[in-house]
């Protein structure tokens, strides 16, 4: 007798502590995606940025210091992500077109959770910023807030702005106004609000963040921008475009042109480009504080231990480095991001494993305790909670499409720019849509070149190296996958 209690004791202690175990309490998700959001960050490295809430929070979690989007532009990037697909598999490569058009049954990672009994919410910008793209009922529980935001009350503050037309007036602005007079502080406020809720509902749930800065405008309140000294505000050493480099390559995007205070030529003045720096960092210790006060919430209402925590930025961003602005190319400032994972019950620690957005899906499916659909095209990264260092993938992939003329595409473009990114090298070739006939090659060694300064495909050394990239490039993502 005496035995047998001591054993339903033994048992009554495990699920209290161990929940997730033994399946009686499944963890919830908050899941963040910040907009443009290049790794510049504390625990990245970044010397300049003051972000002390995301830097603390990583120390709780897995931060992966080589994760890679599929394609550097918000619609493709996002939905890739959420889909766990590929973008030649959803058929997503522009800003206008809807996953389910070519995947009318893929199932999101929200609507994954959502139909395994998980209140799925959205708060913010987590799909699109706006028309179809932006809608996917059959990813929530309720309706999205604040998902489409077009009112220019919302993004800027100082009378010369509003008094202008369209979306985009001045490129930056610092106002004194308080952290809610912009629409990621009434996302944060709303967040914080919906958290209460979701506490105490007796379902776990699927919450979807999203901040839209650091996205330009690089307009955050005054006292963000004061926490930066301008002058020490660095400007790229490699302002240049790379050499050799093909027009696919370096063709703007012409998203920062559009701007009132910008030249429709896009040439930026040295202080112009100080200021435009200085707005960015301003709208990261933004978004850091945002962040920090969404983290306190959680840990107030005691939902921390049983919380998985995902931070990411959407793709990265050129702030005139290889004299390019924005995203909407193959480099590594526009396709690594910052992948922050926070997990009960796991390690804590670095990893420079190589792993790309697509592998989110299947990673939190399986630190939810939840089967991973033999669909998706991304391998979990679990393994590397408890050996961040062990041997991973050898190969990430991206991709970006430009039309033969302009500055924009639509769908897959006229030429598709198909990256590899390895240890040693990033490779590209750009591939005609209709003929399939390569007009260009890139090969950088980011050994010898990190910057990316120098296409080096057409030396004499590079022969047998385009060969073997050529050949890993075409055998595509699997065989680049863990063995």
């Amino acid at each position: 007798m005496f035995l047998s209690r001591l054993v339903i004791l033994f048992l009554f202690f495990e699920v209290a502590f161990y929940p997730s175990v033994l399946g009686q309490v499944k963890p919830n998700v908050l899941m963040i995606a910040v907009d443009d959001l290049r790794p510049a960050l504390g625990c990245y490295g970044d010397q300049t940025a003051i972000t002390p809430n995301i830097d603390r929070l990583a120390k709780r979690g897995i931060v992966l210091q080589r994760a890679y989007c599929q394609q550097a532009v918000c619609c493709p990037s996002r939905l890739s992500m959420l889909t766990g697909l590929r973008p030649d598999t959803i058929r997503v490569w522009d800003l206008n077109t809807h996953f389910r058009e070519a995947k009318p049954n893929a199932v999101t990672l929200p609507q994954y959770f959502k139909n395994t009994g998980y209140q799925s919410r959205s708060i913010g910008k987590i799909l699109h910023g706006g028309g179809a793209p932006s809608k996917d009922p059959e990813s929530w529980s309720s309706p999205p807030m604040y998902d489409n935001v077009r009112d220019p009350k919302l993004r800027y503050a100082l009378q010369k702005n509003l008094n202008g037309k369209g979306l985009k007036r001045a490129a930056s602005e610092s106002a004194e106004v308080s952290d809610d007079h912009y629409i990621d502080g009434i996302v944060a406020n709303e967040s914080i609000r919906v958290l209460g809720e979701l506490a105490v509902n007796k379902n776990p749930f699927f919450l979807a963040v999203g901040f839209r800065k650091p996205h330009l405008p690089f307009n955050a309140p005054k006292k963000y921008w004061d926490l930066y000294e301008k002058e020490e505000i660095q400007i790229p050493k490699h302002g240049s475009h790379p050499v050799n480099s093909p027009d696919w390559a370096t063709r703007s995007w012409s998203e920062l042109e559009g701007y009132t205070d910008i030249p429709v030529d896009g040439k930026i003045t040295k202080a112009k480009a100080r200021e435009l720096r200085h707005g960015y960092y301003a709208c990261v210790s933004y978004i850091d504080e945002l962040v920090g006060r969404l983290i306190a919430e959680l840990e107030r209402l005691k939902l921390e231990d049983n919380t998985i925590v995902l931070l990411y930025g959407d793709h990265g961003f050129h702030l005139g480095e290889q004299g390019l602005w924005t995203k909407a190319n193959n480099y590594e400032l526009s396709t690594r991001i910052p992948l922050i994972v926070i997990a009960p019950g796991q390690p804590k620690g670095n990893s420079h494993a190589l792993v790309e957005l697509v592998d989110v899906f299947p990673t939190v499916c399986e630190l939810a305790g939840l089967a991973v659909p033999s669909s998706l095209e991304g391998r979990s990264f679990l393994p590397l909670f408890k050996k961040p260092n062990r041997k991973w993938k050898t190969a990430v992939f991206s991709q970006y499409p430009r039309s033969f003329e302009g500055n924009r595409h639509s769908r897959h473009g006229d030429v598709m720019g198909y990256a590899i990114r390895t240890n040693k090298y990033r490779f590209v070739q750009w591939q005609n849509w209709r003929t399939k006939d390569v007009v260009a090659r890139e090969l950088y060694s980011l050994i010898d070149d990190p910057h990316e300064m120098k296409n080096i495909v057409n030396e004499k050394g590079s022969k047998l190296i385009v060969a073997r990239m050529n050949k890993r490039l075409g055998d595509g993502w699997k065989a680049a996958l863990p063995k």
